[in-house]
């Protein structure tokens, strides 16, 4: 799967958890911070951040 063919917030969490899985969590919270941002539904944005929980990584600028 390819960045450009991530077209809903499922597609990052799967991403996200293959990415865990695989002993890249920097990469999977990030992956998981998208999902929750393009998640129309705050309860289900929440969710998803708790499974992946910590400070954000995004660095604004």
């Amino acid at each position: 799967m390819t960045w450009s063919t991530f077209t809903r917030p499922s597609d990052f969490v799967d991403a996200a958890r293959e990415m865990a899985d695989s002993g890249r969590h920097t990469l999977a919270h990030l992956l998981a911070e998208e999902a929750a941002d393009r998640t129309p539904d705050p309860e289900e944005a929440a969710r998803i951040r708790a499974e992946f929980p910590g400070p954000s990584l995004r660095q604004e600028g």
